[in-house]
């Protein structure tokens, strides 16, 4: 092959690896180097040219966008269940097709991840759930489906909020679900079973981790003994039962978490009172029972669903002006992790988790899942603006695993009537064929028409849709922000982190 050819082949290649990762500016609005970008199409869609979203070379805004050194802070904000599809359902609705997120689709360097967990046997599991992927990211270390914090051999493994805080760190964990949710949870347990959150369920699903079988005890029981210094979200419920064994036997959860010296908030004006979560004065919010209201409502898709009226997405009535959201959950909490004796002597490690858009996308809620998708966005913005005016911190955005919703085409009744004629068959049949799972249509930003389809499920009596086994987008900003770039697994994020921080990890894994 001639050099002149193999060259341009070469350029060929990298060029099309780098396609998931381009900086979202163009060359006239980078604001300045390492600066967040901006991807918005520039012009009339309709037009040559217009629905361009960068504009000339971005090699200097990719450049400057590299920055190897340490952090002093991380957050990691993971939208669960928020695979490719998610974001741009969710894009397409609320900005349109050619708008952008001004928090997920701001950040320069992204690339995928491999979501898999295993098996006990050790052979992989291509769809993982919560549980399994969180404990990748936060220990490094795969796991079956279940666990939270240990191997598939049932070994503890050290999280990095562990490490962090032993280690001098602030540390803060945020979600829209109950605390003792997989994603949250899998920063301070290590248990069996995921649902085991208090001494009820531990004793009946779990018994060797409970506390009177020298257990480490449930996921409620465990947070409260690694004791980060702020924990948010919802799961009430939990702390109304009792401990079965322990210095606290014999104690509701809520009482314990007094006497321990947990401050313990209710309502959005009780959180914004506070002035202070450290080892001193720890925080927990429970804004909820169980998982925190949503966004949006909405009519939830339905089989053939494709043929009703376009829909709009509505306000919540449930989640009133005394629920918190989750943009200002994560403000409150990096204010009080930054200005704590640890925060200001080390720095903090944060994670913020927009939980409801997997719990919407199981039950086949587009309007749910997709305002939360807006307000994990609003998050993301908020972190975003406090690591530009840092400059100090790394910002990584992802999520656990895919999930079910696609954006479909919505054929006619005459579209479907011709496809029956042609192939002789009933167009009852033709119907059930094209669509075999549960859809709804969405009016969009653009006036126009989304048809959202939920295929893991074709009945509305299925009690859910189901994750699926796709790798999904990782992206980051600030220092080590280039480690997310191409194709990695979970568990790598466990390291860049770590390694952004400094943490001293003692005995890694095996490679």
């Amino acid at each position: 092959m001639p050099v002149s050819t193999y060259l341009r082949a070469t350029v060929v290649i990298v060029a099309a690896a780098l396609l998931p990762l381009t900086a979202c500016s163009s060359d006239t609005t980078t604001e300045s180097s390492g600066d967040t970008v901006h991807r918005s199409a520039d012009g009339d869609i309709v037009t040559n040219g217009g629905a361009r979203r960068i504009d000339g070379d971005q090699t200097d805004t990719e450049r400057s966008a590299i920055n190897g050194g340490k952090a002093r802070n991380v957050i990691l904000l993971v939208g669960d269940g928020m695979g490719d599809s998610e974001i741009t359902m969710a894009r397409n609705y609320e900005k349109g097709a050619g708008g952008s997120f001004d928090g997920l689709d701001a950040l320069p360097l992204s690339g995928q991840y491999t979501t898999y967990a295993l098996n006990k046997d050790g052979k992989p599991n291509y769809v993982t759930d919560s549980a399994a992927s969180a404990t990748g990211w936060t220990t490094g270390t795969k796991t079956y489906n279940g666990a939270l914090g240990i191997d598939i051999k049932g070994n503890p493994q050290k999280t990095i909020l562990e490490l962090a805080k032993a280690q001098g760190f602030a540390t803060g964990d945020v979600t829209t679900s109950e605390i003792q949710d997989a994603t949250s949870a899998s920063l301070f347990s290590h248990i069996s079973e995921r649902d085991c959150y208090g001494p009820v369920q531990t004793a009946a699903d779990c018994a060797a981790d409970a506390l009177e079988n020298g257990g480490p005890g449930s996921v409620t029981e465990q947070l409260l003994t690694t004791r980060p210094d702020l924990t948010l979200g919802g799961g009430a419920e939990t702390f109304s039962q009792t401990a079965n064994g322990g210095e606290y036997k014999g104690k509701t959860l809520e009482a314990q978490a007094k006497e321990r010296g947990f401050q313990i908030v209710r309502t959005a004006s009780e959180l914004d009172a506070v002035t202070a979560a450290d080892q001193d004065n720890p925080v927990i919010g429970l804004f909820a029972d169980g998982n925190m209201p949503v966004r949006w409502s909405g009519p939830p898709a339905v089989r053939h669903g494709y043929l009703q009226p376009a829909a709009k997405c509505t306000d919540n009535p449930e989640r009133g002006s005394e629920v918190p959201r989750l943009a200002a959950m994560t403000q409150k909490a990096i204010d009080l992790l930054k200005n704590g004796k640890a925060g200001q002597d080390k720095g903090f490690y944060l994670q913020v988790e927009g939980a409801s858009i997997d719990k919407k996308d199981h039950d086949a809620d587009p309007c749910g899942q997709i305002g939360e998708t807006v307000d994990f966005d609003e998050a993301v913005q908020t972190a975003l603006n406090f690591a530009r005016e840092d400059g100090n911190t790394l910002v990584v955005v992802t999520a656990d695993h895919g999930h079910s919703s696609q954006i479909v085409e919505a054929l006619s009744e005459d579209d479907l009537r011709d496809i029956a004629e042609d192939t002789k068959q009933p167009v009852e049949r033709v119907r059930d064929t094209m669509y075999p799972g549960l859809t709804r249509k969405l009016v969009t930003a653009d006036d126009a028409e989304m048809t959202v389809s939920y295929g893991t499920s074709a009945d509305v009596d299925v009690e859910s849709e189901t994750h699926t086994g796709t790798q999904v987008r990782v992206a980051a900003f600030g220092p080590r922000a280039a480690n997310v770039v191409g194709l990695t697994d979970q568990t790598d994020l466990f390291f860049t982190m770590t390694d952004a921080l400094g943490l001293d990890r003692g005995e890694e894994p095996a490679h």
